[in-house]
């Protein structure tokens, strides 16, 4: 703490003597929105006017929304626009939604699920306010998850959360120092979306065929799955005092992460087989999300369950199965293993790995697919290294947020 400051206990802690603890309610009126009925086309078609909801929430400014709705649904339900400014708070949808928040930088709508906080801007800095909710969104979770059921919380619960009252200038020069450092981290997420959207391009064009890298001109060859891809079942010895580390394949072609770690006799199904580095995985239940991943050697001896898939490359010289594992990742494959499950909903259908095996596949040379696994590795490890420049800049803008609103550290005004 600054030795030029002195401080006083308060239901946060040490905070500035200075400094009051007050609630939401004593400093902003706290209303919600609707949903216009989904029934009535009138509301919905065409229409022009910003109606937010818990997703287009991005604990920063809201320059636009997924949905819109019309003036007719403006006039005829309770709906109210909001102007810039508005400080937003979401109060449904679980833990992961909770707190999320919203600076309105367009004028909108919102949903029943959003409270919508309207200050007194010669008391109360919009921007700060935002800060404030984003610096202590433990606090929403914790009351939602020890207080009821559902984790969910309400405008009463809004109401109640404690808030600083800081001096209007001190609120602005805060507000100024983490706009800072929001611009910085927007850019870099910026930069990361442009380079993923480049990385997509660049894999559809090697991966098919339409771009050659230089010194390559060999047609391609035609093989079906079932001449390119072994099963593999790798036997072991049971042990019930053994501790077996269980992996899972996350959707979206999101790689493999380690699920639980379990003693042999806490394991009611002993249906499990073990996993070498260069092992692709497939899940049966949920291939058609995407979920199917090469084992890299994190994951060396780990063990999967009877609900997988394990194959490696017959011919080792005909397949690299890191070019395998990129060209998961495209829609054509998304689309065949779609076209091999059987099902009556999305959501349970199950994989035909049979009927698969039969589908086909146009692969390069094993020379140029190991040529284009270094042109994508890469790209991959350019977006790699922004998204960890990412996280340390979160986590540095977290640590400034936490000096600057308890007020151990203090910006001149």
């Amino acid at each position: 703490m600054n030795n030029n400051t002195t401080y006083k206990d308060s239901p946060l802690g040490k905070i500035p003597s200075d400094w009051e603890v007050k609630k939401i309610k004593d400093i902003a009126k706290i209303t919600s929105g609707t949903t216009p009925l989904r029934s009535e086309m009138s509301y919905h078609t065409n229409g022009t006017i910003n109606w937010v909801k818990t997703t287009d929430l991005n604990n920063s400014t809201i320059l636009d929304t997924e949905e819109k709705i019309t003036e007719v649904a403006l006039q005829k339900t309770s709906l109210r626009i909001y102007p810039k400014g508005t400080v937003l708070v979401a109060m449904y949808g679980g833990f992961n939604q909770i707190g999320r928040t919203g600076l309105l930088g367009i004028d909108a709508t919102i949903n029943q699920a959003l409270s919508a906080l309207t200050v007194d801007i010669n008391q109360i800095n919009q921007k700060f306010l935002l800060e404030w909710f984003n610096g202590n969104v433990g606090l929403w979770k914790n009351l939602a998850g020890s207080s009821r059921k559902d984790p969910n919380i309400n405008s009463k619960d809004v109401g109640d959360f404690p808030f600083l009252e800081i001096s209007l200038p001190e609120q602005t020069r805060i507000a100024e120092v983490l706009s800072t450092w929001d611009k910085a981290i927007s850019n870099v997420q910026s930069t990361i979306e442009q380079a993923e959207l480049r990385n997509k391009w660049l894999m559809q064009e090697l991966l098919t065929g339409k771009r050659r890298l230089k010194g390559f001109s060999n047609d391609w060859k035609e093989y079906s799955y079932e001449k390119l891809l072994k099963v593999v079942k790798r036997s072991f010895d049971w042990d019930e005092n053994h501790l077996y580390k269980l992996i899972s394949v996350r959707r979206r072609s999101g790689g493999i992460f380690y699920r639980d770690a379990l003693y042999g006799h806490q394991i009611l199904v002993k249906n499990l087989r073990t996993v070498k580095v260069g092992d692709f995985l497939f899940s049966k239940m949920q291939i058609l999300h995407g979920a199917s991943a090469l084992v890299t050697k994190e994951f060396e001896g780990a063990m999967i369950s009877g609900s997988y898939i394990a194959v490696v490359a017959k011919e080792a010289k005909i397949l690299n199965m890191e070019y395998f594992q990129w060209y998961s990742k495209m829609a054509y494959f998304y689309h065949q293993t779609y076209i091999s499950s059987y099902g009556v909903h999305i959501e349970k259908m199950t994989f035909d790995f049979d009927t698969f095996l039969q589908l086909e596949m146009n692969l390069p040379s094993f020379e140029e697919q190991n040529a284009i696994i270094q042109v994508l590795q890469v790209a991959d490890k350019e977006v790699q290294l922004l998204k960890s420049k990412l996280k340390k800049m979160k986590e540095q803008k977290k640590g400034l947020m936490q000096v600057l609103l308890t007020g151990k550290k203090r910006l001149k005004v």
